[in-house]
């Protein structure tokens, strides 16, 4: 259900401590059940002073996790290299998350979205009360990585979240990004309560069915309605439970009320925005390779090499054609099916990376406000925790949510920093807060170049590694190819 207003309280109020984290099954702990608590919807508020000569901009982080787990806790988002620089206050929060978070009926008591909602409430939040803590709620940036880049992305099209925000930073996410993708939420939600041996037709007896139900299982679940997805590696699927289209059920507002693109067409997307990605963003799947049935999958049912937004659009003809261009593209035939690392590494890269293109593109044609700005996140250390998995295959780069650790102290992992590290962290810091404050991620000389908009035209993009570089045209061969392929599937690109 909707998120309900915080309570109040008399005194001081101790806050020195994290609140409740959401029920998960935590992929960042092999899976470890955490029960945490349904209530759950706390924030954490870093300032570097409380009372500065004018009020600071501010960064709200959105966690990732593909909406099935994570928290805003500083054991990955510590504040320490934001809090370095001295002129922005962070914040960071929890959401609810898989079943309890975006759950949908199609009934007024639960029409999807509750998680989204909850990130609703925490931004209304800082609106009301960021200025105590030295922060200036006519300065507000969402940031987010990931399922939280999509969440921003979703937020500044959403009629619940206009106003309460003025840039975006999307990393690694948009609205149009794979996991993101929706089908037949609602058989899925009477799917779980047939799992859980309840049976029935009515929503309304399933939702009080479901509050009885033990949280653990209603985490991490098999909800998979066709034969395909039993198969779809994760980069495709992750978790099934995600945002929806809310149906118009009297409830007193929704928070996706049509198609991310067709509220980009419409000019609802006019906020300042920067998006990027990291170089090799597949790299996070080798551990997955290596463990799961993927190629195996490949050889037998060259179907779920389709992204999802192709799949559920194309008749079995149709998908078996395109199965057989994908094998040719990443193998160099369609009669031999993807079968090394290497093959499967730049697959799932691309699988991640294109939606960006494609999202940047439709922003740049239809968004009222030009601020827009890309970059690729190219930075080796050894902070680049995902991609040292690539080392026993010779494959490097940086893979999906490496970059996070130029910008939070990950407590968890407490990687150490040398003056190499130090020096790409400041660089990072510098271009996102600089964003999040000027509204321009290189206002001046200071870090030695200058960062140009992104076009549809020109499509310019900054290329971050230990050298700032402006590069163009980002990865013209493989956007190329999978235009044609959304094309064949009658997807307009």
């Amino acid at each position: 259900m909707a998120p309900r207003p915080p309570l109040s309280w008399t005194g001081i109020r101790n806050a020195t401590q994290h609140g409740n984290v959401c029920p998960q099954v935590d992929a960042q702990q092999n899976m470890l059940f955490v029960p945490g608590s349904e209530d759950c919807l706390f924030l954490n508020v870093y300032s570097p002073c409380l009372d500065p000569e004018s009020p600071l901009a501010v960064m709200v982080y959105i966690h990732g996790g593909g909406y099935g787990f994570g928290s805003g806790n500083d054991d990955f988002y510590g504040p320490d290299f934001l809090m370095n620089s001295r002129n922005v206050v962070v914040v960071t929060m929890n959401y609810r998350l898989d079943t309890l978070g975006f759950l949908c009926l199609d009934i007024k008591e639960v029409p999807g979205n509750a998680g989204l909602k909850d990130q609703v409430a925490a931004l209304k939040w800082v609106q009301a009360n960021i200025i105590k803590f030295g922060g200036d709620p006519n300065k507000v940036t969402i940031v987010g990585q990931s399922a939280g880049a999509v969440s921003c992305t979703l937020h500044a099209v959403s009629p619940m979240s206009q106003g309460l925000f003025h840039r975006v930073i999307a990393m690694s996410g948009v609205a149009l990004s794979e996991f993101n993708t929706e089908f037949e939420q609602t058989r899925r939600a009477f799917k779980l309560g047939n799992k859980l041996g309840f049976n029935t037709t009515d929503p309304k007896a399933l939702l009080r069915y479901l509050q009885t139900v033990p949280v653990r299982q209603l985490l991490n679940t098999d909800i998979s309605i066709i034969a395909a997805e039993k198969y779809i590696d994760f980069v495709m699927k992750v978790y099934y439970f995600v945002p929806v289209l809310e149906k118009n059920l009297g409830q007193e507002q929704s928070f996706l009320e049509e198609s991310p693109l067709v509220s980009v067409k419409n000019g609802l997307h006019n906020v300042e925005t920067l998006m990027g990605y990291t170089s090799d963003e597949g790299l996070v799947g080798i551990l997955f390779y290596e463990n799961g049935q993927s190629f195996e999958n490949y050889k037998r049912y060259p179907e779920v090499l389709l992204p999802r937004t192709l799949l559920y659009k194309s008749s079995p003809q149709i998908y078996m054609e395109l199965a057989d261009l994908i094998k040719g593209y990443y193998t160099g035939s369609p009669l031999t099916t993807l079968e090394t690392m290497q093959q499967a590494v730049t697959y799932c890269t691309d699988v991640f990376i294109y939606p960006i293109f494609r999202y940047a593109r439709r922003l740049a044609k239809f968004n009222r406000n030009d601020n827009i700005y890309m970059y690729e996140f190219a930075s080796v250390s050894n902070r680049n925790v995902v991609s040292q998995q690539g080392i026993g295959y010779e494959l490097d780069g940086v893979g999906h949510t490496d970059e996070l650790h130029y910008l939070f102290y990950a407590n968890a992992l407490n990687i150490p920093i040398d003056e190499n590290t130090s020096k790409l962290i400041e660089q990072f810091v510098a271009l996102l807060t600089n964003f999040a404050i000027f509204g321009n991620p290189t206002p001046d000389s200071s870090l030695g170049i200058t960062w140009p908009k992104y076009t549809a035209n020109s499509e310019k993009y900054l290329l971050m590694s230990e050298n700032l570089t402006v590069a163009a045209n980002p990865r013209p061969t493989m956007t190329s190819f999978w235009e044609h392929m959304y094309h064949l599937a009658g997807v307009k690109f």
